[in-house]
């Protein structure tokens, strides 16, 4: 028993010797295989204790330049507003003294004023009291005395003042005959007037005077839209159910008095509906030439014509020669050179042609420069017509050399239809003339976009571009026209130039 209690002991001895044993060697095992890793783990260790140590450095050195750089700042702000509160103060103490000065000044010229105004009183006592003297002294009154005085003066010059007279009648005879010359134009021009009525005007009915009030508009606008888009001058007065249409131009009066038909009829009548109707009476204007031309060309029996050159003959129709109305004048020609070519044995239908196309310049003679013989000649090459028709129509001013009997035939054609008594009338011719300068000068300035003259050559109206000029520029534009129509044109009386600039701005909301 005894035996067997000792060898447990020793046994259980043995292994827990060996246990231990066995632990410490598995540790020294293990403490070999992981030297290496541990080693590794703990340079890392350090690694990072260092870079976290070094940017901490970094970073309070980055934090103090930021507090000395903000110090600094803050240093020059202190600075800057130290500086500006001294001028401040420098400025408020200049501006009172300043404020004094004119204080004092103020007063002074205040005393100053109130002993002037003292002084002007005592001096217009005195000059009171020495007139009472000087009449006591005289024995007359300040009126007697005035009349002596002149009387005196009468008789002692009275030869100088003779001659000063004889001198101022002789140097002013020709300003006497200028004047003469103007009211004798003035008497023709008022003498025309038959004449100029029944060609430069026209009017057109109205069911009744209400209808006047609203073609005028609120403030005129209505019928300052008229003229503005027409060049035509509207009258509007007490004459019963009728509205006169006023102006030189043909083309623009016909335009005028169908817009005004159209806006009578449709009822509406404002600046938007007006600008509408104008627009459709130029198309209708322009469909009237053409028919004009067509019919004049089938009347006299001219065939082949081309629709363009139809077109610029039809606008005959709206053109006058000294009054009488150039496609009227034109067809009379046609006929006469027909007439004339067959009883002298000549081309009928050269002479025709030829008597047809005669003025066929006059229809743009006011847009294009030189005779309108010679635009008629470049129209009619333009158009490929026949060189017997030009040269037949060419010298029906004697301006070319007559190269055939057609040629004469025109002439004499022509000749005929315009003596005919009652056919032309020179001053009215004239008038439109003065018209026609006067719009030409006011275009050549290369601000303006549209004129129109009116009131019979007393005024003109000039359109400009609102993005050429100013409005400082015309009142400019409107001097140096006034000038120009004063250097370059002869008219009676004064001629009001009325230069207008609108500018108009349009957007849509969509």
């Amino acid at each position: 028993m005894e035996v067997s209690l000792t060898i447990l002991i020793v046994v259980f001895l043995c292994l827990v010797i060996g246990s231990v044993l066995g632990y410490y060697a598995r540790q020294t095992i293990a403490k070999k295989q992981l030297n290496t890793a541990e080693g590794r783990a703990s340079k890392m260790i350090e690694d990072a204790e260092k870079q976290s140590q070094e940017l901490i450095l970094e970073s309070k050195n980055k934090a103090l330049n930021i507090l000395e750089e903000t110090k600094k700042k803050e240093q020059e702000r202190e600075r800057q507003i130290i500086r500006l509160e001294e001028r401040l103060e420098k400025r408020e103490i200049s501006l009172d003294s300043k404020m004094e000065e004119i204080d004092r000044g103020r007063l002074a010229l205040e005393n100053k004023a109130q002993e002037i105004r003292q002084i002007r009183k005592e001096v217009e006592e005195a000059r009171k009291q020495e007139m009472k003297r000087l009449e006591k002294i005289a024995g007359l009154s300040k009126d007697d005395a005035k009349k002596v005085l002149i009387q005196l003066t009468e008789e002692e010059n009275r030869d100088f003042l003779a001659k000063k007279i004889k001198n101022l009648e002789a140097n002013g005879q020709e300003d006497l005959e200028s004047k003469a010359r103007d009211i004798m134009t003035q008497v023709i021009q008022k003498y025309a007037g038959s004449h100029s009525a029944d060609v430069t005007t026209s009017t057109v009915s109205i069911a009744s005077d209400e209808l006047k009030g609203r073609i005028i508009g609120r403030e005129g606008r209505n019928i300052k839209a008229l003229e503005r888009l027409t060049g035509i001058e509207i009258i509007v007065d007490d004459t019963p159910e009728a509205i006169v249409i006023s102006g030189f131009d043909p083309t623009r009066r016909e335009i005028a008095r169908i817009a005004i038909e159209k806006l009578i009829s449709d009822g509406r009548i404002h600046p938007t509906r007006i600008e509408e109707a104008v627009e459709y009476a130029k198309t209708e204007i322009s469909k009237k030439i053409k028919e004009a031309g067509e019919a004049a060309a089938y009347d006299v029996g001219v065939a082949g014509l081309e629709p363009k050159l139809i077109q610029i003959l039809g606008r005959l129709r709206y053109r006058t020669s000294y009054g009488q109305n150039a496609l009227l004048h034109s067809l009379e020609v046609a006929h006469l050179s027909g007439a004339l070519a067959a009883e002298l044995g000549a081309n009928v239908e050269i002479a025709k042609k030829a008597g047809l196309l005669h003025d066929i310049g006059k229809a743009i003679d006011h847009e294009v420069q030189g005779t309108h013989v010679e635009i008629g000649i470049k129209i009619l090459q333009k158009f490929n017509i026949a060189k017997e028709i030009i040269n037949a129509m060419k010298p029906h001013h004697e301006d070319y050399p007559f190269e055939s009997p057609e040629s004469m035939i025109i002439s004499a054609a022509d000749a005929i239809s315009a003596s005919r008594p009652g056919a032309r009338k020179d001053t009215l011719e004239k008038y439109l003339k003065r018209l026609k300068e006067l719009e030409e000068v006011a275009t050549s300035f290369p601000e303006v976009e549209k004129t129109y003259a009116i009131q019979a050559g007393r005024e003109i109206r000039v359109f400009v571009k609102p993005d050429k000029t100013d409005d400082l520029g015309a009142i400019k534009l409107s001097r140096a026209i006034a000038d120009k129509i004063e250097k370059e044109l002869k008219y009676p009386g004064e001629v009001k130039v009325n230069v207008i600039r609108e500018t108009r701005a349009v957007e849509y909301a969509r």
